[in-house]
C-alpha cells in the first residue's frame, strides 16, 4: 500500500541543477517525517536531507548543506530536493525514503549523473 515514485534525475552538468520529486500514496503523509537517501557505486547509501512531517524543520548532510534544499507539499503528498551547484561527487541513485514503526519504505530510486 505504501508507495514513494521518486522522478526528476537525469544527466546534469558540474554547477548545474536538478530538482527531484517523490510522489507518496497509502499513508497519511503529511504526519511523516521525509528523508533522501543517495548511493553511488561501490559506497553505503548514505543520508543526504530529512524534513519533519509539516516542513518546519530539516537536517543535511554535510557535503550538501548549502547546495541541497529539501521542502515539502503536503496538499500533494510530495517531497522535493532541489539540487544546486551540483558536483561530480553527488552522482548517486536517490531514494526517497520514510519511517513508519522501526519499518523502512523506500522508493524505486531515480539516476543523478553530474558530469561534463
Amino acid at each position: 500500500q505504501v508507495q514513494l515514485v521518486e522522478s526528476g534525475g537525469g544527466l546534469v552538468q558540474p554547477g548545474g541543477s536538478l530538482r527531484l520529486s517523490c510522489a507518496a500514496s497509502g499513508f497519511t503523509f503529511s504526519i511523516y517525517a521525509m528523508n533522501w537517501y543517495r548511493q553511488a557505486p561501490g559506497k553505503e547509501r548514505e543520508l543526504v536531507a530529512r524534513i519533519s512531517s509539516a516542513g518546519r524543520s530539516t537536517n543535511y548532510a554535510d557535503s550538501v548543506k548549502g547546495r541541497f534544499t529539501i521542502s515539502r507539499d503536503n496538499a500533494k503528498n510530495t517531497v522535493y530536493l532541489q539540487m544546486n551547484s551540483l558536483k561530480p561527487e553527488d552522482t548517486a541513485v536517490y531514494y526517497c525514503n520514510t519511517r513508519r514503526m522501526k519499518t523502512e519504505y523506500w522508493g524505486q530510486g531515480t539516476q543523478v549523473t553530474v558530469s561534463s
